[in-house]
């Protein structure tokens, strides 16, 4: 689903991602695990195709196709979801019309019918209320004067709204409570399907415990040194990151 080979990216002419290489299957959670500056965010923005990040060397395949050729808006209708760790306000946009526009974009790319005002506006209201989220929300500008956990959701609602093939959680778990990051892992978890595979980003180890990862990779200096399966989510948890460091100073 998701493959990439030596991929390096520079940010402001820094090196920040130094020949990293992935694998992603179809229907399978990867956790990319490391302390801040590590390249775990950049990794991110890359895939999404964030102005400002530069790929210098390497390639990246979705499902199939050159995932580096595409615009970023063309990424998103092939399926790829980006959950931002500092979701954005968007004043002046409801996300009522904010979803519209995005299922309808998606829809026209693909050569599908867009749902009805109707159809589309009783399953924003289902999703509400899946997410633990008030159908009022859907009238209020997008994020605008949400809390984090509000704004984490928003996200989820979006995510399940436009069921896409790859989903990059960018520390989603960054400043939930154990309730909203309940909320959160109960959505992902019920997203979880055999054409779809994640990317969930973090520092720590509480978010797997609600997420289940296939697979658990730590990055350091832009690379992945250490790949295993939950158990070394839990070593880091118990050691920290500084012994990994060590090793591959």
């Amino acid at each position: 689903m998701l493959s990439i080979r030596n991929l390096h990216a520079s940010v402001d002419d820094t090196e920040i991602l130094k020949g990293l290489s992935l694998e992603v299957g179809d229907g399978e959670v990867h956790a990319i695990m490391g302390v801040n500056g590590s390249g775990k965010s950049t990794l991110g923005h890359v895939l999404a195709g964030r102005p400002g990040y530069t790929e210098t060397e390497g390639s990246v395949q979705m499902d199939g196709q050159d995932l580096l050729a595409l615009e970023p808006e063309i990424r998103s209708r092939e399926g790829l979801f980006l959950a931002f760790q500092y979701p954005v306000e968007v004043p002046g946009v409801t996300n009522l019309e904010f979803l519209k526009a995005a299922v309808e974009a998606r829809a026209n790319h693909r050569g599908e019918e867009p749902p009805n005002a109707s159809e589309f506006l009783k399953q924003a209201r289902a999703l509400c209320d899946a997410v633990n989220l008030d159908q009022a929300f859907l009238r209020r500008g997008v994020n605008e004067g949400f809390s984090g956990g509000e704004k984490k959701r928003n996200e989820l609602m979006q995510m399940m709204l436009l069921q896409p093939k790859v989903a990059i959680l960018d520390e989603t778990d960054s400043g939930l409570d154990i309730d909203a990051l309940q909320v959160v892992a109960d959505g992902v978890n019920g997203l979880r399907a055999p054409d779809r595979s994640f990317v969930v980003i973090t520092h720590y180890q509480r978010l797997l415990n609600f997420i289940e990862p296939d697979y658990v990779h730590v990055l350091v200096g832009g690379r992945i040194v250490r790949s295993g399966d939950k158990s070394l989510a839990l070593e880091l948890e118990e050691k920290g990151y500084r012994w990994l460091e060590d090793e591959v100073a």
